[in-house]
């Protein structure tokens, strides 16, 4: 059981770092559905400075800051060229797809392991973000404005607030914390980048955002649940149960467990100018 909770915290924490990402760029009204991207990326780029470097830590903090432009961009092309959100997002996760895959056969070095970081350290940053993100969104100035965004860009505006500088900045920083995410995947545990690292996950955080209705706790606990799925997955194909059933079948468990609760359970009313292009950005 110790074994299966650890493990489950392990595979959890990227995921939780994902969608604390989501939940910050949602609330600002900007979905967050090129948090796959992001996380791909920041997954590529921290292999890549860890192996360059030497040192898994320099390669975190370069996967963040890669997620943090990626999260730029989809913000620029979300608020400054009117793109559709979910376009923007489908544009952005099949951009990481197709260049991580090129750079990755481009560079053999990549298929070497790097320096790695201990899981712990992933844990403890994902426990810390959901405190911290918490109180930011619920205690601070700022967090209050960011939700008005996402909630009514027009009265925000009208009562002074910087809409779209805010939701950059929430982009940014949403981006850090997915990259970080995408970053735990290649530098915990394996030490290097494989194609399309993230399987999914990215789709798997968004689903936590939505299940844990918007909330940073509500949405760390949701990730825990398909944490879970995932940990008992690899359990069962260590205790033998691939033999019984397909491997394939019992891979396709977290995923199963983020459709059955998408279904069984609601989420909470989604920010109400989530995804809306409202005329005046500027």
């Amino acid at each position: 059981m110790y074994e299966l909770i650890s493990a489950a915290l392990r595979l959890a924490s990227p995921l939780a770092l994902t969608a604390l990402g989501g939940v910050v760029s949602e609330r600002s009204g900007i979905i967050a559905l090129h948090l796959e991207g992001v996380m791909l990326t920041g997954a590529f780029v921290a292999a890549a400075a860890a192996k360059a470097t030497g040192n898994a830590i320099i390669g975190l903090f370069f996967g963040a800051i890669a997620g943090g432009m990626i999260g730029l961009l989809h913000a620029f092309l979300t608020q400054r060229l009117k793109t559709p959100h979910m376009l923007s997002g489908v544009g952005i996760n099949l951009a990481a797809l197709g260049m991580t895959t090129f750079a990755l056969r481009q560079s053999s070095d990549l298929y070497e392991s790097a320096p790695q970081i201990a899981p712990v350290v992933i844990v403890l940053l994902a426990a810390l973000g959901a405190i911290l993100v918490s109180f930011a969104l619920s205690r601070t100035t700022v967090g209050l404005r960011l939700k008005s965004c996402g909630e009514n860009p027009v009265a925000a505006r009208s009562a002074g607030i910087p809409v779209v500088r805010l939701r950059y900045e929430a982009s940014f920083f949403s981006g850090i914390l997915a990259g970080t995410g995408g970053a735990a995947l290649s530098l915990v545990g394996l030490g290097a980048f494989t194609e399309n690292m993230t399987a999914g996950r990215g789709y798997i955080a968004l689903a936590a955002v939505i299940f844990g209705k918007w909330s940073p706790i509500g949405a760390v606990g949701a990730a825990c649940l398909f944490g879970l799925g995932d940990a008992l997955q690899v359990t069962m194909q260590t205790l033998g149960w691939a033999t019984i059933l397909p491997p394939d079948l019992l891979t396709l468990l977290p995923y199963a467990i983020t459709l059955i609760a998408l279904t069984l359970f609601r989420g909470g009313v989604a920010p109400h100018a989530l995804g809306i292009i409202d005329g005046d950005d500027s």
